[in-house]
Formats: C-alpha cells, structure tokens, sequence
C-alpha cells in the first residue's frame, strides 16, 4: 500500500483512504525520533495497522504512536479509535466540546489555539465552530515549506462543512475559516480535508463570500 503523500524536511505525511464515506486518516511521523501522531482513526484498524507499518521507513528510530487526534466527533471519524487505542495504548485528544460524543476517554481536551509538541514538529489545534460544536482543524507548520491543515469536515475543496442549513452555524463555520485559516495563513497552504481531495487556500479563497451567499 503506497501511502506517502509528503516527504517534507523534518516529518512524513501518510494518508489512506477507508470506508465506503472516503474517509482520510493520516499519519505524521518525526523523521529523526520516529515520533508519531495520527489524525481521525475513521474505520478499517487493519488499514491503519498497516499505514503504521509503512511508516517504519520514515525514520531510523522505532516509530511510536504518540497521540490519536480526533477531527470531530461523528461516527465515521472514530469507528477505529477504540480498536487503535487498545492495540497500542496511544493518548487520545479532540475538541473539548466534542469530547463526550466520542466512544474512548479523551485524554487531551483540545481549545483554541492549543500546541501539541512531539519530538521533532509540533502541531497547532485550531477551532472552527459550525460542523460540530467542537470540530478542530490540526495545523503544521513546515519550516521549510508550506502549512499543512488538516481540516476534518470543516473545509474542503468547494465549501465548508456541512451545517444542516442552519444559517447561524454556516456562519460561524464560515467565519471561523475566514478569520482563523484564510486570515491567518498564506495561499500555497495544502488543505488535507477529512474525505477526498487536498486543495489549497489560495484554490478556495476566491469563493469564500460565494459559500455564504448560497447558504451552503
């Protein structure tokens, strides 16, 4: 299974996609510790076993699982946790308003702002309100490149996340977004969204006021 997306200075980015929604899971490992954290343990622990096992190669270190990081807290992002969780004994963490949805004890509450330091990168938990109450994007900033957000469901190539119609969330999420990624970080930024493609934020920037006109 070719799973490397990213050789970038200091860490790798794996990805596979799993389940009939295409849900991503990606894998960030410290080239030089071996230090691992994982984004949305969606569903198919044998897969993501197995994306683990290719990450072996990052690094000359032993590669560990240090942290489960969880998106958001609907079903299809978590089916895998509790089988990842006991199979390796890794720290979880997610938003703090979405903590109680999820089916594992949540180690790490996650608010705005908030860094994840692993031995060699660290990670940034930015909130973005609307899809779920606690929904957080993780953001890395490469040193010697471009950032790297990992955005669950609240954006993807064409809009934001679903809103059930509901125009105050629309409009929080889309804020949130405006002021908290687009606001914040450069156009050649990579946006790994939570199913299907990556894009990029100068890719969708033009479109951000077309997203809250439609009302979708």
């Amino acid at each position: 299974m070719d799973t490397l997306i990213h050789s970038l200075r200091d860490i790798t980015i794996r990805r596979i996609s799993v389940s009939e929604m295409d849900n991503n899971v990606y894998l960030l490992t410290a080239k030089d510790s071996g230090a691992q954290l994982l984004i949305d343990a969606a569903d198919d622990l044998p897969a993501i076993q197995e994306l683990l096992a290719d990450a072996d190669a990052d690094s000359p270190g032993t590669p560990r699982l240090e942290l489960i990081a969880t998106t958001h807290q609907h079903w299809d992002h978590v089916r895998a946790l509790p089988g990842l969780v006991e199979a390796t004994g890794a720290r979880t963490a997610a938003g703090a308003a979405d903590a109680p949805g999820l089916p594992v004890k949540v180690d790490v509450l996650l608010d705005h702002g908030d860094v994840g330091n692993f031995d060699g990168f660290a990670v940034t938990a930015v909130h973005l309100r609307g899809h779920t109450p606690g929904s957080v994007a993780f953001v890395y900033q490469d040193p010697a490149g471009p950032a790297h957000i990992f955005s669950g469901d609240s954006l993807f190539p064409g809009g934001v996340g679903n809103t059930q119609k509901d125009p105050e969330r629309l409009n929080q999420l889309i804020t949130d977004v405006a002021e908290r990624l687009f606001d914040v970080y450069p156009d050649n930024t990579v946006v790994h969204p939570g199913h299907g493609k990556p894009t990029t934020l100068g890719t969708e920037r033009p479109h951000l006021e077309e997203w809250r006109a439609r009302g979708w």
